[in-house]
């Protein structure tokens, strides 16, 4: 038998984790990042998927090496569409498109957290690099703010 979070008890069953959509525009470099990081750092409170508004249909080799250098596989990730289903099923979008959420959603009730991220497609891998930390360190963040807000009241 698994033991059970500290933060368990009959009083406060365990919250699910936030379903995070992670979009870019090709789903071949930033979105496949993220989706990567937080699986690997946050699963506990991030169930990840990621989509392209126009996605490449593949995941860049550059994004594959960086993520592999830091054990970040991507494993059974593909570049995929964004389809409305998975905007509505998501507890949080967050994009990296560069372009602002209420340009891209006629729904403003959708949950969108915009991150200004660079795109590294056809960069070298260094930017690669570069981007792939400020992913991880905005996951890092996102996934301190989740865990605060599931904490009980009174721990």
């Amino acid at each position: 038998m698994l033991p059970q979070s500290p933060f368990h008890n009959d009083d406060n069953p365990p919250v699910p984790p936030k379903r995070v959509l992670f979009l870019c525009i090709g789903n071949a470099c930033r979105s496949p990042m993220a989706e990567a990081l937080a699986r690997k750092l946050a699963p506990d409170v991030i169930t990840a998927t990621s989509a392209g508004i126009y996605p490449l249909g593949y995941i860049a080799a550059p994004t594959l090496a960086v993520l592999a250098e830091i054990d970040a596989p991507c494993h059974g990730q593909a570049s995929k569409p964004l389809r409305a289903a998975d905007l509505y099923a998501a507890d949080l979008i967050v994009n990296m498109t560069g372009q602002p959420a209420k340009n891209l959603f006629d729904d403003r009730t959708l949950p969108v957290e915009d991150w200004d991220v660079g795109d590294p497609f056809g960069s070298d891998l260094e930017v690669y690099r570069r981007i792939r930390d400020e992913i991880e360190q905005r996951v890092v963040a996102l996934a301190s703010r989740l865990r605060a807000a599931t904490v009980p009241q009174g721990s």
